[in-house]
């Protein structure tokens, strides 16, 4: 099914209901009921981010507003309609967005954009099934290899029938075929879409200590306007996931651990088999947190392990210099520490975070550098503040790059 085929089917059944529901607004009939239990979407993000980066002149200043304004209706026949439009505006523009032609300013990808966000029918008339269909956020595991990057301003998407089956105990079948990625740079990049065939699979097991998943993702990625490195993301992941916590005393033990292997698919012309591995302990006593973890990324030396549909401000630090892994790999140790306290004056909490990297390459005897990130958050009611800071060390790969963040959210 092309993304195409998959918008005008959602989009006429949008019509159709919109049409039924006047007709039954008056309560008689399924598509009444649905209206009268929609539910507005409200969800707005004001941020300032600053980037200061070796190599570059120019120190970057942007200032967003994001807003997300939608509805989900109720069930009609077990079927829901959601509908999401997202509104990005520029308040300052003194940065590289990506589509804006500045680049002797640093990259801060949140470009002028407005777009349908989600736009998704949901069905759960098949006994413990959900099948969705459209634009919608995907979401497994940790965001390692598929997450929506809600950390930039403009989300990523997916255009793609998914089923979620949880007919065993304790066991989540979730399978999703995608052919177009909405990517975080919009419309107007060249780079704002990923299309062709991508198969998404998940199976995961609930046991008492934890959860086992077990993942597969095909990748056949379209060329971009001809540009012969976006062949270079059709690959084959298959690994394995475990992820739990236990208490032990007055201390909650949370651990992770996933492997992965890669290799070429489809009409990828190159060869590699790189594998991925991550390891994560945290300790939590009351309101205090320490953790450690290492995370490997192999390279051949021509090519790194890639994950081109994460999350991936999530890992490797905040600065973002390794979105793409280098061709000689990467091994990301590093040690985290927080807090978190709740009821502090008119605030619900006060957290604050930590954590430093230390970053080598996997393949050769290489240091890429460190770095420090640090975040507050603080929450009031339904408002989350933020100030959120990152600092790289360039060794013996890229540049010294300072960033940090201002930033309030608000959801309705």
């Amino acid at each position: 099914m092309s993304a195409l085929a998959i918008h005008r089917y959602v989009t006429t059944a949008a019509i159709c209901a919109a049409i039924a529901g006047a007709a039954h607004a008056d309560g008689l009939g399924p598509i009444g009921g649905a209206i009268r239990e929609t539910k507005p979407i409200f969800d707005t993000r004001l941020r300032f981010e600053d980037v200061d980066q070796d190599g570059i002149t120019n120190e970057a200043e942007a200032g967003t507003l994001r807003m997300r304004l939608g509805f989900e209706t109720g069930k009609a026949w077990e079927t829901a309609l959601l509908v999401e439009g997202d509104l990005l505006w520029q308040l300052d523009s003194d940065y590289n967005s990506t589509t804006n032609g500045k680049t002797d300013y640093p990259v801060v990808a949140d470009p002028k954009t407005h777009e349908i966000n989600r736009l998704q029918l949901s069905n759960t008339s098949l006994p413990m099934t959900a099948i969705t269909l459209g634009r919608q956020r995907i979401v497994l595991d940790d965001q390692r290899f598929v997450g929506n990057v809600a950390w930039r301003q403009n989300e990523q998407t997916f255009d793609a029938v998914r089923t979620v089956n949880k007919t065993l105990p304790n066991v989540t079948v979730d399978v999703a075929y995608v052919d177009q990625v909405n990517r975080v740079f919009g419309n107007d990049s060249s780079q704002g879409q990923f299309e062709g065939n991508i198969y998404l699979t998940n199976l995961a097991y609930q046991f008492p200590v934890g959860k086992l998943s077990g993942f597969g993702y095909w990748l056949d990625i379209d060329p971009i306007d001809d540009v012969p490195a976006a062949v270079r993301d059709s690959s084959e992941t298959v690994g394995l996931r475990f992820a739990g916590e236990r208490v032990l005393g007055r201390i909650k033990l949370a651990y992770a651990a996933s492997y992965a292997t890669q290799r070429q698919y489809a009409d990828n012309p190159q060869r590699f088999d790189n594998s991925y591995g991550m390891f994560e302990l945290t300790g939590t006593y009351r309101q205090f947190s320490l953790g450690l973890g290492d995370e490997i990324l192999e390279g051949d030396g021509v090519k790194g392990f890639t994950t081109p549909l994460a999350s991936l401000h999530k890992f490797q630090g905040w600065a973002d210099k390794f979105l793409v892994t280098p061709p000689n790999g990467v091994d990301d140790r590093y040690a985290s520490a927080g807090f978190m306290l709740k009821g502090v004056g008119p605030f619900d909490t006060v957290a604050v975070q930590s954590t430093y990297h230390e970053f080598e390459a996997q393949r050769v005897s290489s240091d890429y550098g460190s770095e420090l990130d640090v975040q507050l958050q603080i929450k009031w009611r339904r408002f989350l503040a933020a100030f959120k800071y990152a600092d790289y060390d360039a060794d013996q790969y890229l540049t010294d790059t300072t960033k940090y963040w201002m930033q309030v959210d608000y959801v309705w």
